[in-house]
């Protein structure tokens, strides 16, 4: 292996903490990690790691050595960058982030689709349910739910997202009927954290825009764990089509006030205006409207 890669594996495992969790993220052996780090350790002629059996710390060296070596890749992939503008072919990796059920039921199978277009991009994926950092978290692009603050960002959107408000039948047979959003401050209300869901639920109906208090016993920060909770009876849901669809086909769940609405949140992908836009970027902010953008 050539210097870059003795330098991106030493990198690696500095921001990770250990050869071992380096050693998975660039799926190697954590003995090879180490060996491409003591092979740059002795091109250098000095020492770039204290190393213990539980720990490792950078040396003075390595600290003044570590944000140069960043440096020097982050110009080698902006040189390959270049390269790809000028062959006009999508290459390269790709780090995206996507809240969790839209990414687990929507976006991931839609993957499949876009890496067997463009075989040369490579896709780091993460999910999650906090907002990220696009510019500071080193990330391409980030799909979110809700309104935007202003940040600078390009914004482009896409369809918004539906919420469906359900219940399984066995919780529903013995439970008062709810036949009115003000039904169910009385009822078990499960809870999503990350959102003014945990404590209020909106509806569009005959009277207008209303806001509904609810209580929560159990309030979860993952849609599929309040999937589960619902299907078990345990109470009423508020969680995104795409999450509940198949419950509510199969008949594990059942839809409720069907004279109610549930607001959309409007949803977006994000990137950063003074990124170039790069083919694999473009690429896949394009299949990402054409596969997620708005309909009709």
């Amino acid at each position: 292996m050539d210097r870059l890669t003795q330098m991106a594996t030493f990198v690696k495992a500095v921001e990770l903490g250990s050869f071992s969790a380096a050693a998975e993220e660039l799926k190697m052996s954590p003995q090879l990690v180490g060996k491409q780090v003591k092979l740059l350790e002795q091109h250098l002629g000095l020492s770039l790691l204290n190393r213990t059996t539980r720990r490792q710390s950078l040396t003075d060296f390595g600290r003044a050595f570590y944000p140069r070596a960043k440096l020097i890749l982050a110009d080698m992939l902006a040189a390959e960058s270049l390269a790809a503008v000028t062959r006009g072919v999508p290459s390269g990796r790709l780090r995206i982030n996507a809240p969790v059920s839209f990414g687990m039921r929507s976006l991931s199978p839609r993957l499949v689709e876009y890496m067997v277009r463009y075989p040369q991009v490579s896709i780091d994926l993460t999910l999650s349910n906090e907002l990220v950092d696009l510019v500071n978290d080193g990330y391409d692009a980030v799909f979110r739910i809700g309104e935007l603050p202003s940040s600078g960002l390009k914004a482009i959107p896409l369809a918004p997202y539906r919420l469906v408000l359900c219940a399984a039948p066995s919780y529903l047979a013995r439970r008062p009927p709810i036949t009115s959003p003000w039904d169910l401050p009385q009822h078990e209300c499960l809870g999503f954290a990350y959102s003014d869901g945990r404590t209020r639920w909106t509806f569009d109906g005959p009277e207008g825009r209303i806001d509904v208090p609810i209580t929560s016993r159990l309030t979860i920060n993952q849609g599929d764990p309040l999937l589960a909770a619902a299907v078990a009876g345990l109470g009423v849901v508020l969680q995104p089509l795409e999450l509940v669809s198949d419950a509510l086909r199969d008949g594990t769940l059942v839809a409720l006030l069907p004279d109610y609405g549930v607001p959309t949140s409007p949803m977006n992908i994000l990137y950063a205006p003074d990124r170039r836009l790069t083919p694999k970027l473009r690429s896949f902010l394009d299949f990402a409207s054409a596969a997620f953008g708005r309909r009709g």
